[in-house]
């Protein structure tokens, strides 16, 4: 009975929808799955709900969109291992459900930056710190990984910042 209201009040205003923190609308997603009997889309849900709160637990602490966008990189980024480890096993079955799952939880992060973008804020970096060789690759790191969290891999960052130094 109570849910009915909050229902109607979502899907009826869209600011709210907009509005939402990252956590609501992977609930209200949840649900959705659920209705419509969305198995790979629920299962891939709940185990992400599942690290967030085992955060939540373990960290005692309220879990923010930042700790969850970095929560769903740690996932995408097991995901794609266990792709990469499942193609070399010749399991194309295991490679289809992690891509499924994988597909479910890219939902969640904000556009990905395109290795010619990295780049760009690389090279403008690297001219603002005035880095000259790998050695200032931790320096670059640290300025870079704040603006780029959630947008762009980190090892996609990483080898960017050393072809570029070398």
């Amino acid at each position: 009975m109570l849910i009915k209201p909050i229902e109607n009040l979502v899907f009826q205003d869209k600011d709210l929808i907009a509005n939402l923190s990252l956590l609501d609308t992977i609930n209200q997603d949840l649900k959705t799955a659920m209705i419509s009997k969305d198995v790979v889309g629920r299962d891939t849900i709940r185990m992400l709900l599942s690290d967030i709160k085992k955060y939540e637990i373990d960290e005692r602490l309220q879990a923010d969109d930042q700790i969850i966008s970095t929560l769903i990189n740690k996932n995408v980024k097991q995901r794609r291992d266990s792709i990469e480890q499942f193609k070399n096993g010749n399991r194309d079955d295991l490679v289809q459900k992690e891509q499924d799952q994988l597909d479910v939880i890219l939902r969640y992060l904000p556009k990905q930056l395109t290795e010619e973008e990295i780049t760009i804020l690389v090279k403008e970096e690297i001219e603002n710190l005035s880095a000259s060789s790998v050695q200032d690759m931790g320096k670059l790191m640290g300025h870079l990984k704040p603006k780029l969290l959630g947008k762009a891999d980190m090892s996609v960052v990483s080898k960017i910042i050393k072809e570029l130094l070398a």
